[in-house]
């Protein structure tokens, strides 16, 4: 059982690297919807998250490249650990004030994503990571 144990973080890195991804080309080129990085910068503003541009430069590209890395199994324990700084600040600013629960806009999604980034922090990529072949 213990030889499958090192396979456990490739369904959680493949999961979040997509979910992070597509959130990145929200932000940063407005595909599937998403606000670009002009419109990402104004939301930021709005919460007075100051500066706003770079703060939209840095949290749209750590998600699109995290989500990449993740993907990949390329310094999954930093990317991880970028996502989770990315999704506590996300939660603190704009999901806290509205409880736990998703339906009211809370914190729950936001937990359970960071919940996954901090195993990945703790057990690597795993099984099928190019840092794990380097």
């Amino acid at each position: 059982m213990d030889k499958w144990r090192e396979w456990a973080a490739l369904p959680i890195r493949l999961g979040l690297g997509v979910m992070f991804m597509a959130h990145g080309l929200q932000k940063v080129f407005g595909l599937f919807g998403g606000p670009g990085i002009e419109n990402f910068a104004k939301f930021l503003g709005s919460l007075n998250i100051d500066p706003p541009v770079p703060m939209a430069y840095m949290a749209g590209y750590g998600e699109l490249l995290g989500g990449l890395c993740l993907i990949l199994g390329l310094f999954t324990r930093l990317s991880a650990g970028v996502l989770t700084v990315i999704m506590v600040v996300a939660a603190v600013s704009v999901h806290l004030k509205n409880g736990f629960f998703l339906k009211d806009g809370g914190i729950e999604y936001v937990f359970v994503i960071v919940a996954a980034c901090v195993s990945l922090m703790v057990s690597g990529g795993g099984k099928l990571s190019i840092t794990k072949k380097l």
